[in-house]
């Protein structure tokens, strides 16, 4: 089940609401704008990781709550099968699969990730977010160029980096394939 902008974006008015936080307070909480605040509270556009990821953390809700309208209930442990996992898209056709949804208290958020090769980003600028809390990133399959601030590597199959997220960063596939890998977020 992936889930739907529309809704997402109402179960985040519904909470602000809820919490009596203003748009300018979520705004502020999310590093976006006003507008760009507004405009995803609408639902219209795709939410990137990262502002999911600061609205969960401003209303306290696990970010599978906001993405589904479920929350997590299981305390021992959860099984994702391969080819399975909650499905996520987010920018430029970036897959996420988060592969622990069900579990209730989670200390990181562990997904499987497909960036795909784009031709136009290999001469522009690395999109960066931040968000905080610490990312760990193994490549599976494919090369992934990361920058984290102004550091750039090509990481190959095999290959790890774990980086401060609060730092600017951002990856991209490279060498003329997608890349798949594990990214696990870790929360303050």
């Amino acid at each position: 089940m992936e889930p739907k902008f529309a809704e997402v974006a109402q179960r985040i008015i519904d909470l602000r609401e809820i919490m009596e936080l203003s748009v300018e307070e979520m705004a502020q909480a999310t590093d976006t704008t006003v507008e760009e605040y507004v405009e995803l509270e609408k639902g219209k556009t795709d939410f990137s990781f990262t502002f999911l990821y600061k609205c969960a953390e401003r209303f306290g809700v696990d970010m599978i709550e906001l993405l589904t309208g479920e929350n997590p209930r299981l305390k021992s442990y959860t099984i994702t099968r391969n080819g399975k996992g909650l499905p996520i898209k987010r920018r430029q056709g970036f897959a996420y699969y988060h592969l622990a949804e069900a579990l209730k208290d989670k200390l990181c958020e562990p997904f499987l990730v497909c960036a795909p090769y784009l031709e136009e980003q290999q001469t522009q600028s690395i999109h960066l977010s931040q968000h905080d809390g610490q990312e760990f990133n193994y490549i599976l399959s494919g090369k992934l160029k990361v920058q984290i601030g102004d550091n750039i590597e090509i990481l190959n199959p095999g290959d790890s980096v774990m980086y401060d997220s609060s730092q600017p960063h951002g990856m991209i596939a490279t060498d003329g394939e997608e890349c798949r890998f594990l990214a696990i977020i870790l929360k303050d």
